[in-house]
């Protein structure tokens, strides 16, 4: 339909997925009186087109759904619950039948913070009728040309529309790229990376189905006196072997609908191997013959192959008002969902932007450059992150302590600087990427010096023990990667940059040291405690822990006196100052 309106918008947006809709609405909860139009070719109804790479939220991509879009209830009503990261590992690789078959490392209670495994078809019809109700203008077609304005002037977009094949071209200050692999911005700007030496190369393929009706008591009978409070079934669950990994995503309770999909290294799994159904199905069968019979107890509902996943943008945010999100500006390997976080992260800093420019801020200029660069970082780290997968996968011993590593980073740093907004604070940025430099992005780097001790364990085939992510008694002190540490989930600390993302920062770096330490022990023994690169890369740690320490210290000085949070403030004045019995009953 073309909506009875003017086709002057302040915000076009090209694509109606997880980030186009998700960007439409938060637009409209907080930029008032803004007139959005959005442009997708799919009927909305859930039924075209509606092949994806992965439907599991983590903690940032989940509370962005139901904090920043006020999605709450709905998820409740229409998505399962997220109950952690489950990792499985063949003891043998000739005898996988049995889920008792693998090594295993299970989530053992219900996760702090909630997060969901989602339905990406239903989310995506139902998300289009609420904005729509918002005021939202949707155009159902396609988009045949567009130009870019350069500087403040404005962008004009040709959609042919699918009801009678008229073109209307639709006018906006902003434009905004959320077409996926279409590549509409970055084919027209050439601001695509895809080549493997530029993405620490990770040469990736994916193949992935949904199967409808599945038996869940193949997995787990839901009966486990002794291992935890999670539920084990409704877990992201890991199938992991050399070069590749099988992920396990149940995304509708009513049908017994189940997403099974894998990501293969090309240098151990060429595209010739999986890119048809029968393939693929024959590939999980030799591999993971317990994957196969949970495949087989339903009906496979589609099937998908990608045969290069990986990519990022050269830029997200322009000087000339367009912005790519989503899948139009990167997508990495799926093992940590990390493509709806780095929407997620995307998202609010657009929607920001926007609204500067709008109020015609001062500084939008610094801004922008600032939320661009960190977008760009943000993403980048995450691929740091994949580096050597194809390596290290299998080996249930590397990849074990990998998860510990990498999970302790994301939990006490990367999510509360969502929370507290800390990726639009522009001081915080500029020690983001000095910290992701010392973490990240040279051959000197932290994470390099782990990955080697890790290259070096696998290739040599030694057994460096099993680190569980999920337990309290791997390390030290009580430490456990998934804890958030005192006070920042107890006293609701939810306002931007309240959350004191420093102290965790100064947590994980000390106890990354003491990993390091650990690690080097079992790898190398005696020799390994007292090598030069233990303690070069332990007091950079412990060095990085006091840098970030000192701005713990300056954060709570500068908020001392503040409420953790002041809507529990307000109403604890409120009742102090008038509470002084229990009223009385009105007549009826």
């Amino acid at each position: 339909m073309i909506p009875p309106s003017n086709n002057d918008f302040d915000v076009v947006i090209m694509g109606a997925g997880f980030a186009g809709l998700c960007q439409a609405r938060h637009l409209m909860l907080n930029v008032p009186g803004i007139r959005v139009a959005l442009i997708d070719p799919r009927v909305g109804d859930g039924s075209e087109g509606d092949y994806k790479v992965g439907e599991s939220t983590v903690e940032i991509s989940s509370m962005f759904l139901y904090k920043d879009l006020g999605l709450y209830e709905y998820l409740i009503d229409n998505h399962p619950p997220k109950f952690g990261l489950n990792f499985h590992w063949p003891k043998d690789g000739t005898k996988t039948a049995e889920l008792s078959d693998y090594h295993h490392i299970w989530t053992n209670r219900q996760p702090e913070l909630p997060s969901f495994q989602i339905n990406r078809a239903r989310l995506e019809r139902d998300l289009l009728r609420m904005i729509c109700d918002q005021g939202v203008e949707f155009y159902r077609g396609k988009v045949t040309d567009f130009e870019l304005g350069p500087g403040d002037d404005r962008h004009t977009v040709d959609v042919k529309v699918a009801d009678g094949g008229q073109v209307v071209t639709l006018s906006a200050e902003h434009l905004i790229d959320a077409a996926g692999r279409k590549f509409l911005i970055g084919r027209r700007t050439d601001n695509l990376i895809t080549e493997s030496e530029n993405l620490c190369d990770l040469r990736t393929g994916s193949a992935w189905l949904r199967v409808e009706n599945v038996d869940r008591e193949l997995f787990h009978s839901g009966y486990d006196p002794h291992n935890g409070v999670a539920s084990h079934f409704y877990g992201t669950n890991h199938f992991l072997g050399k070069g590749h990994w099988i992920w396990m995503i149940p995304i509708d309770r009513e049908t017994r609908t189940v997403s099974f999909g894998v990501v293969h290294h090309m240098n151990a799994i060429n595209s010739d191997q999986l890119r048809t159904k029968e393939k693929f199905l024959s590939f999980v069968e030799n591999n993971h013959e317990f994957v196969s019979k949970l495949i087989g107890s339903g009906e496979i509902a589609d099937f998908k192959y990608l045969p290069r996943l990986t990519h990022v943008s050269k830029e997200m945010i322009s000087k000339d008002n367009w912005y790519v999100i989503g899948d139009a500006a990167n997508m990495l390997d799926p093992f940590y969902s990390a493509g709806l976080v780095i929407a997620s992260v995307n998202i609010t800093g657009v929607t920001e932007l926007i609204r500067a420019k709008r109020a015609d801020e001062a500084n939008f200029e610094v801004k922008r450059k600032a939320f661009d660069t960190f977008n760009l970082f943000f993403a980048l780290t995450y691929n740091q992150i994949y580096r050597d997968h194809d390596k290290h996968l299998g080996n249930a011993s590397v990849m074990s302590w990998r998860i510990y590593l990498e999970n302790t980073v994301w939990i006490r740093f990367l999510v509360p600087m969502f929370v507290g907004r800390w990726h639009m604070n522009l001081d915080f940025i500029d020690k983001f990427k000095m910290i992701s430099k010392l973490l990240l992005f040279n051959d000197n780097s932290i994470f390099r010096a782990f990955y080697r001790e890790f290259n070096e364990a696998a290739e040599s085939g030694k057994n460096i023990g099993l680190m569980d992510y999920a337990r309290a008694d791997q390390l030290c002190l009580g430490f456990v990667p998934t804890d958030f540490g005192k006070g920042f989930l107890q006293n609701a600390v939810y306002e931007p940059e309240r959350v004191n993302v420093f102290k965790g920062m100064r947590t994980i770096f000390f106890f990354m040291a003491l990993l390091f330490i650990k690690l080097k022990w079992r790898a190398k023994g005696w020799a390994g405690i007292f090598s030069i690169e233990t303690w070069w890369v332990a007091t950079k740690l412990f060095g990085l822990s006091a840098f970030t320490g000192m701005g713990a210290i300056v954060h709570s000085i500068k908020n001392k006196g503040r409420p953790s949070n002041s809507d529990v403030c307000k109403a604890n004045m409120e009742f102090n100052q008038t509470y002084t019995r229990e009223p009385e009953l009105q007549k009826w």
